[in-house]
């Protein structure tokens, strides 16, 4: 199941890097590349979403791997911050921040099962506003 949502993704990032070739033609290599670097960092952090699904239903027995994948995910965030201009990448970045600092307090606050819905929501629209 993994590697087919590996594929999937990979063939996202794939279609996203085309399209923007296409759209931007020769002169336009710096909005692929930024393009790209999006994709790819959207793409890392849909797999430490997923590796924080794990962690929160694993976090009775091991509560630092939830910290871990949300350090994670806000490191990825950042790369991302940096890198472009994009409002709606931006208003994307800013609300997947904020839903990762909710499950974060939730944790600290002794939630051992927080809702990770809103963070698996705002990583989706990520990838939504990068591939576009």
């Amino acid at each position: 199941m993994g590697a087919s949502r590996r594929r999937g993704r990979l063939a996202a990032v794939a279609i996203a890097v085309a399209t923007a070739a296409l759209t931007t033609g020769l002169t336009g290599c710096n909005a692929v590349d930024k393009a790209l670097d999006c994709v790819q960092t959207a793409d890392a952090i849909a797999d430490n979403v997923t590796d924080l699904q794990q962690a929160v239903e694993d976090a009775a027995r091991d509560p630092r791997r939830a910290d871990s994948a949300l350090d994670s995910i806000q490191s990825d965030l950042r790369k991302i911050g940096d890198k472009t201009d994009n409002t709606d990448v931006n208003k994307a970045v800013d609300d997947l921040g904020k839903a990762v600092d909710h499950v974060r307090t939730a944790l600290k606050e002794g939630d051992r099962t927080p809702d990770v819905g809103p963070v698996t929501d705002a990583a989706g629209e990520l990838t939504k506003v990068c591939t576009k």
